[in-house]
């Protein structure tokens, strides 16, 4: 969906949830003390060294380094994009997620009224195509049409398949009565307008095609394609893009999918809407299709939050299977370890919905089971490419496959991979620069160093924005403001933004205050301060606090003393600026007394 998600929104958002809940979902966490623990997902381990602070509302390991709000969790846990992240949380609590046009700057009600007019009018032309399947006298032939394909009408209702007429204005005339309804057809692609006319004549998108409602992963019908009856092109025709529907993140069938997805523990991938409604007619509800578009990361972090294995199933053409490496490609960075997926390719002249039709669903599920896994498909794509006879094509192989093999995540399979490149190829996997567990044992070393850096190695600016971030409310203990605004050190903004932000907000929290940083360059090194261990007591927080922040304004009152000796002893002092120096130094002389 188009347009910014308002940092409002995002704000009372991270208000409204609670991590602990969202985690121990995921992960179970057991009380202690104040906080929650429990082995870290994020790598191995037997004592738990994962916290979650409830009052925080911030979770860290202290193991690995991980940390981070509860979107940051989601993230990384689910492999969801930020956005996904937030619509996850949303959907959970039954909020939907507002978008402001781009440079929007005022209300966010506008934005969240024109989706639900567009949803509105959507439903409303679902309806009205479904109509003309029962009572147009094109939809006669609209029936025999799928009548023809083997579809009964319990299966055509269940999708909600309808008909669009061969008319210019059938729907524009049924549905845009009004001009705000006929721009919301426009938006939602429903209709087009007809260029340098002065009436703004409007006329239907869809003409003469058996009408296939697609759904978004919530459910609600976001766009439609249409596959012509008669002669003319292009055969199916989508939605286009809109504020609703993006090719690249819808998958046709998955909501009706996700329960037979959980239950069959994998999804599969087909090439068409046909094959999806034939494929349910027949008892295999787990099947899904692209929307025109190849297959995307987006669909497959999808996929993979609802099931561990993904099967693909395309022709086995060489049109198919150029399109099962694409998504073999884009699927390696999804592999991590206990995920599964498989390439089915149906004998030629088959496809998903003529093979169920001839052999039932035990005959296709019995081909599901004979998938070929991503490893095997990868290294036979390769070595058909080259000479494995020849040393240059074991050369060759390895520069083909290094390549994809590094897109893989750190894990068993990555390495089993590199372990097969290294027998086909005769390097051992010093040479192959694969020694994955070394890495990933350096990694680990690196995040812990970072982790766990002593506490005097944080300049007091650091060290100031870091206990701000993990106790919010000692923002309405400073006496200084004034003079703290006059700081001039890089990121000193980002500690009075902080400061400004738990005086004007109630019930202010960590991670609040750190998802108001997101977009920001240093919000990866604020997470880390947020995760910093202190070992202040209570008492002496607000005094440790306070005295931080009169050691970073002394440091800057030092940095300009320095400026102005300089500029002294080059004679080059403006006018004002000796005044200035004399009462620096006279202050300094106080302080040391």
């Amino acid at each position: 969906m188009a347009g910014k998600i308002p940092n409002t929104f995002i704000d009372d958002l991270i208000a409204r949830v609670d991590i602990v809940d969202i985690i121990d979902r995921r992960v179970p966490l057991i009380r202690k003390g104040k906080e929650y623990q429990a082995c870290c997902p994020f790598h191995e381990e037997k004592t738990p060294s994962f916290t979650v602070s409830p009052s925080k509302q911030f979770y860290h390991c202290f193991g690995c380094g991980a940390h981070g709000t509860v979107i940051g969790f989601l993230m990384d846990y689910a492999n969801l994009s930020f956005v996904e992240a937030i619509e996850e949380l949303a959907d959970g609590m039954g909020i939907t997620v507002p978008r402001e046009d781009s440079g929007s700057r005022g209300s966010n009600t506008a934005p969240q009224e024109a989706t639900g007019e567009l949803l509105r009018i959507v439903e409303q032309a679902s309806y009205w195509f479904q109509q003309q399947l029962r009572n147009d006298d094109g939809g006669k032939k609209a029936i025999e049409y799928l009548k023809k394909r083997g579809l009964d009408g319990r299966i055509a209702a269940s999708f909600g398949i309808g008909y669009a007429p061969n008319s210019w204005n059938g729907l524009a005339g049924a549905l845009g009565t009004s001009a705000q309804n006929q721009q919301f057809l426009l938006k939602a692609g429903l209709v087009s307008q007809k260029e340098n006319s002065p009436e703004a004549a409007y006329y239907d998108r869809f003409r003469g095609r058996v009408m296939f409602p697609i759904e978004d992963h919530r459910g609600r019908t976001v766009a439609f394609g249409g596959r012509i009856l008669d002669q003319g092109e292009p055969k199916y025709l989508n939605s286009p893009e809109t504020s609703l529907f993006h090719k690249g993140a819808e998958l046709y069938g998955l909501h009706r999918a996700r329960r037979a997805i959980d239950a069959e523990s994998r999804s599969i991938v087909v090439e068409g809407y046909m094959d999806v409604i034939s494929l349910a007619q027949f008892g295999v509800d787990n099947a899904v299709a692209t929307l025109g578009t190849a297959t995307t990361r987006t669909h497959l972090q999808r996929l993979f939050r609802l099931a561990p294995e993904i099967v693909f199933c395309f022709d086995g053409d060489r049109a198919g299977r150029s399109a099962a490496w694409k998504a073999m490609v884009i699927a390696l960075p999804e592999m991590q370890d206990g995920r599964l997926t498989g390439f089915l390719f149906l004998p030629d002249g088959e496809d998903p919905d003529s093979w169920i039709r001839n052999h039932g669903k035990e005959g296709f599920n019995q081909q599901l089971d004979q998938a070929i896994s991503l490893p095997e498909f990868l290294f036979d794509g390769l070595t058909r490419q080259v000479d494995m006879a020849r040393m240059e094509g074991k050369a060759r192989l390895v520069s083909l496959a290094k390549p994809l093999l590094a897109q893989l995540p750190q894990g068993a399979l990555k390495e089993i991979m590199f372990a097969r490149l290294s027998s086909l190829s005769g390097l051992s996997a010093g040479q192959l620069g694969s020694d994955q567990s070394l890495q990933k044992a350096q990694n680990t070393h690196n995040r812990n160093r970072d982790a766990n850096l002593p506490e005097g190695q944080l300049s007091p600016l650091a060290l100031a924005t870091s206990l701000l971030l993990q106790n919010p409310e000692l923002g309405k203990t400073i006496s200084n403001i004034d003079d703290l605004r006059s700081l001039n050190i890089k990121g000193a903004n980002i500690l009075l933004a902080m400061i400004d932000a738990s005086l004007n907000t109630q019930e202010q929290t960590t991670a609040r205050l750190l998802e108001s940083f997101r977009e920001s360059e240093f919000h990866s090194y604020l997470e880390k301060l947020a995760g910093r261990s202190h070992f202040v007591d209570d008492q002496s927080l607000e005094l440790y606090f306070n005295d931080t922040l009169d050691r970073l304004l002394y440091q800057q009152k030092e940095q300009h003393r320095l400026v102005l000796l300089e500029k002294s002893r080059q004679g080059t002092l403006a006018p004002g600026e000796k005044e200035q120096l004399v009462k620096l130094l006279q202050t300094r002389v106080v302080d040391r007394e």
